[in-house]
């Protein structure tokens, strides 16, 4: 599995953008793992690693997707690129916008457990999800929301104590099946499709947030139960006032 150059760095814009296919982690755990996306982007830009980011192992990464998510990363290929873009994150001019097909299950956040009371109402074209986050689960492999109705405990375990906020369009759905384009400034682990699946809206194939899978995870093959869920589209100024934006079609279509 191999990366997408979607734009090359240059002299007035030395960023990469490129797009990972779905099974191919975002950054190496340790400095001899090499199948990852930033690794390739490395051995074809190794400017990259002047940069110094976040972690030693990970230069000009900007941002990560799961593992098992398909779409658009960006790397930035000079410090100052790197510098500059972190600051757009935090001021929220960093956007991301993800696609989803999902099942429509309005108990599926009460049958995984964890998740607070919701107020979601399935007949809405817009909904947006707003809370804290917390690790949850053996091995702390998922995450849950936490809001104020959460209680003591939950915000004990909180991993950072910022809100997220994901803008959901449901695009259309019928029965049982509902298309969703959704959009956010700043994220955390697994956000979007946590939130969907407290939505009432899991992605299909979503081992960690749909319990229709979670169910059927021993008696399936992998290759039926595919994450219909990429990151599409990714939008930032560079320098100040340009605004640059770019998008790929997701792969499960």
């Amino acid at each position: 599995m191999n990366i997408e150059i979607i734009h090359e760095p240059t002299d007035e814009k030395p960023f990469l953008v490129i797009y990972k296919p779905k099974e191919l982690a975002s950054a190496p755990l340790t400095e001899d793992d090499k199948y990852n996306a930033l690794s390739q982007a490395i051995e074809k830009y190794p400017e990259i690693c002047e940069v110094h980011g976040k972690k030693e192992i990970e230069y000009g990464l900007l941002h990560r997707l799961d593992t098992a998510t398909d779409g658009l990363i960006v790397i930035a290929a000079t410090q100052e690129c790197y510098d500059f873009l972190i600051e757009e994150q935090k001021e929220g001019r960093f956007i991301k916008y993800y696609t989803a097909e999902c099942d429509i299950i309005p108990d599926n956040a009460k049958l995984l457990g964890g998740f607070p009371p919701d107020t979601f109402l399935l007949d809405k074209k817009t909904i947006t999800a707003k809370s804290y986050f917390r690790p949850y689960g053996e091995g702390r492999k998922e995450v849950r929301p936490v809001t104020d109705q959460s209680g003591k405990t939950a915000f004990a375990k909180l991993g950072k104590t910022k809100l997220y906020t994901t803008e959901i369009l449901i695009k259309s759905k019928d029965k049982n099946t509902s298309f969703a384009e959704c959009c956010i400034k700043e994220g955390y682990r697994h956000q979007v499709r946590c939130h969907l699946a407290w939505t009432g809206f899991p992605v299909k194939g979503d081992a960690l947030y749909n319990v229709n899978c979670k169910e059927k995870a021993g008696d399936i093959k992998k290759a039926e139960n595919i994450l219909k869920f990429s990151a599409t589209k990714i939008s930032f100024e560079y320098p100040r006032g340009d605004l640059n934006s770019y998008d790929r079609k997701d792969t499960w279509t």
